[in-house]
């Protein structure tokens, strides 16, 4: 017998306590909480079946609540943004075979595309755990900026390494041809049963120092998918960064 087709959940965890902006969730753009934005542009994705915000703060939930979304709670102690979509996967009765999808929730502008970009390997190979998405770096300024996580990748599209640090590094910079790089972009897709099964394991060395969950994956011997995309997403990650995102909004409309 043969499993049913999967769904695409999305799930949008949503923390208050940011170390680098305090109620980031909550902050308004164009007069509407950031979260909202997201869910919103999420709502408008075909290919998912429901769209849940996981958060551990009533404030965000009584937000979420306030404009018709969904929200689950979750626990307050968890490390990471994977952590918590786990419990959320489970709290929501996720089958085993559905695929998850991780949203960020400081990218309100994302475009709606990247949605299914992120979970269609999932849906053509039912062997494959978990996909991500990557970038052609167009700013030069970040390819040296360590917030701006760097991979490599090998010729089936299977991530190699990410790394905070410029990959590869070009020994003989006088060379002519110079290196193509590729930006990490904060999509992830994971098959349910796969998404428990990762956050379960120790933590890894390379995710030690470089401080990226994802290395994880990779260093149990996870294969992760990445797909390349013509679309940017900014991140909001200061009170400078809201401006500019706000400011793109309006732009646009």
């Amino acid at each position: 017998m043969t499993n049913p087709t999967p769904e695409v959940i999305a799930i949008i965890p949503a923390r208050y306590k940011s170390n680098r902006f305090k109620g980031k969730p909550l902050a308004l753009i164009a007069g509407k909480p950031m979260i909202q934005h997201v869910v919103e542009r999420a709502k408008a994705v075909k290919l998912l079946s429901r769209v849940v915000v996981a958060t551990d703060d009533s404030r965000i939930a009584e937000c979420v609540q306030a404009f018709g979304g969904e929200y689950v709670m979750t626990r307050n102690d968890h490390v990471s943004g994977s952590d918590r979509l786990a419990e959320a996967a489970e709290l929501l009765g996720i089958s085993e075979h559905d695929v998850v999808v991780n949203i960020q929730g400081d990218q309100p502008l994302f475009p709606v595309e990247v949605i299914e970009q992120v979970a269609r390997p999932l849906l053509e190979d039912p062997a494959l755990p978990m996909s991500t998405l990557i970038y052609k770096i167009v700013r030069h300024e970040e390819i040296n900026d360590p917030n701006h996580v760097k991979t490599v990748f090998d010729k089936d599209n299977y991530a190699l390494y990410f790394s905070r640090s410029p990959i590869p590094f070009q020994r003989n910079p006088d060379e002519k041809i110079k290196p193509t790089y590729y930006k990490h972009l904060g999509f992830y897709a994971y098959r349910k049963g796969f998404l428990l099964s990762y956050v379960a394991l120790p933590e890894g060395e390379w995710e030690r120092f470089e401080k990226l969950e994802q290395l994880r994956a990779l260093e149990y011997g996870y294969k992760i998918k990445v797909m390349l995309t013509e679309h940017d997403s900014i991140e909001v990650d200061t009170p400078e960064d809201l401006l500019r995102v706000e400011r793109d909004l309006l732009a646009n409309q």
